[in-house]
């Protein structure tokens, strides 16, 4: 067992004791605690904004040139790289997920720093096209205090894709991870403040979200918020952006369709069906949760795919086999169970799963089996709704356009999966879901290179890329005359 966080909080650059509300995180697998302590206030807040603000707006730091905000990033980089086993072993204890994942995730976060610490060795400003006499520039400019709120499925990574770019544009940001698991960011605001970055510029603010989230949304020295989380508080927080008239980006909730035509290798499907909805326990914002099989094949892919799921290994996340282990929290289960139990009332049929499982090691914990749901409408709550959990509901299709047209029948686009062997079919369909992410006989991959973001209720912006820097950035036009005389306007 690893030495966990104290729970002292970051701000401004210095660790405090919070005089929020009271965060309690606890290990879902045994609902042991890990620790107990005080959230950030409102008064927390706006001490870290006040020094967030000063700390922006000193030339130490916006006179930086692109290059040397990179060192920044590249020693925090290596400092997740150096702290690889304690990070994924506090993430563990604070979400349940398996080492494996965790581990990944914290490299995955090592990555996105790396990324754009090198974006920014080539950034480059824009020489416009001359129309006129006179030279015309397009430059890029911080936009000042970024509120980066985070979910508690995946900390870490959420955390660097949104801190690494908005650091390296020039900006000051105050990082709200979830109260349900805090303490990754709190480590990460350790190895941030180990790269030397000057004080101010990071804080770290765990704590409820009508206090701490709506007060870094808020607030007028916040100039751009970037939110992880439901569609429900994804609405409510651009409701009051939009009062400020600020920019916000949103990657908000999924109902992600699977598909798997006729022609597929039915191998590859089955296991990247099973990986892009149980990977996780389901508590992914992209997991394909609907499962559209081409009715030639309806049956027979069904047994299989039951039959497959009903091996996966259920068990503890230190256990290096374990595939599936316990949810967040067990009112987050019962959340899982009661939509379950909601279907079957609706006349879903169980194939697996649709509990939580027995036995002595599972009793404490907030585990539920995966789940595979049949005979369900396309208008049922099952269907319409994110579970986030490990529930899977499937359906059958005649033809392209009839999977084109179930598929679409959602409040969501974010993601989307499809398996055939024939590509121009793949591509027809793809590009005819609505979804931010189209997967094609794979799922759940994912490159900080390549953007990332949702349609519909799915959310606004995207994420990751090249173009990831340029969303923390006015952009500013500049016109330098060439010709050193009077305009002939004014007739001198």
């Amino acid at each position: 067992m690893i030495k966990m966080p104290d729970g002292k909080l970051f701000i401004g650059g210095e660790w405090k004791n919070g005089s929020g509300q009271e965060i309690v995180s606890i290990f879902p697998v045994d609902g042991s605690i890990n620790c107990t302590f005080k959230g950030a206030s409102q008064e927390d807040v706006l001490e870290a904004i006040e020094l967030a603000k000063n700390a922006q707006s000193k030339d130490s730091w916006l006179s930086l040139k692109p290059y040397e905000r990179a060192q920044y990033l590249y020693s925090i980089a290596d400092g997740i790289e150096s702290n690889i086993e304690r990070i994924s072993q506090i993430q563990t204890r604070d979400t349940g997920k398996t080492l494996s994942e965790t581990s990944a995730l914290a490299r995955s976060a090592s990555g996105t720093f790396r990324y754009y610490a090198a974006l920014l060795e080539s950034s480059d400003d824009s020489l416009t096209s001359q129309r006129s006499d006179s030279l015309t520039l397009s430059v890029y400019e911080p936009l000042g205090l970024i509120s980066a709120i985070t979910p508690w499925n995946s900390p870490i990574a959420s955390d660097a894709q949104k801190v690494a770019p908005a650091l390296a544009a020039g900006n000051a940001v105050l990082l709200k991870p979830s109260s349900w698991s805090p303490l990754v960011s709190l480590e990460l605001a350790k190895i941030i403040e180990s790269s030397g970055l000057p004080k101010g510029l990071f804080s770290v603010l765990p704590g409820a979200g009508s206090e701490v989230g709506s007060l870094l949304v808020e607030h007028p020295d916040i100039s751009k918020v970037t939110f992880t989380g439901s569609t429900s508080t994804g609405r409510e927080l651009a409701t009051q952006a939009a009062q400020k008239l600020m920019p916000i980006s949103l990657e908000l909730g999924g109902k992600s369709p699977a598909i798997v035509f006729e022609d597929a290798d039915i191998d590859v499907a089955i296991s990247g069906v099973m990986f892009g909805i149980f990977s996780s326990t389901g508590q992914s914002c992209i997991a394909g949760s609907r499962l559209f099989i081409h009715e030639s094949i309806y049956d027979e892919f069904l047994e299989r795919l039951v039959n497959e799921t009903n091996k996966l290994i259920v068990g503890d996340p230190y256990e290096k086999d374990t595939q599936v282990s316990s949810l967040i929290h067990h009112d987050h289960r019962d959340k899982v169970s009661a939509y379950v139990d909601r279907a079957i009332g609706d006349g879903g049929r169980i194939l697996c799963g649709g509990k939580a499982p027995i036995g002595a090691e599972f009793e404490k914990g907030a585990y539920y089996l995966p789940t595979i749901i049949a005979d369900v409408k396309s208008s049922s709550e099952i269907v319409q709704e994110e579970v986030f959990g490990p529930v899977l509901v499937v359906m059958p299709f005649k033809d392209e356009g009839d999977v084109i047209e179930q598929a679409n029948d959602s409040q969501y686009g974010l993601a989307c999966g499809i398996w055939t062997n024939n590509f121009p079919k793949a591509w027809r369909v793809a590009r005819a879901i609505n979804a931010g992410t189209v997967w094609i006989n794979t799922y759940k991959q994912f490159s900080i290179s390549t953007p990332f973001g949702g349609e519909k209720s799915s959310g606004i912006g995207r994420e990751k890329g090249s173009d990831g820097i340029r969303a923390y950035m006015s952009q500013k036009s500049l016109y330098i005359d060439l010709t050193g005389k009077p305009h002939q306007w004014a007739n001198l």
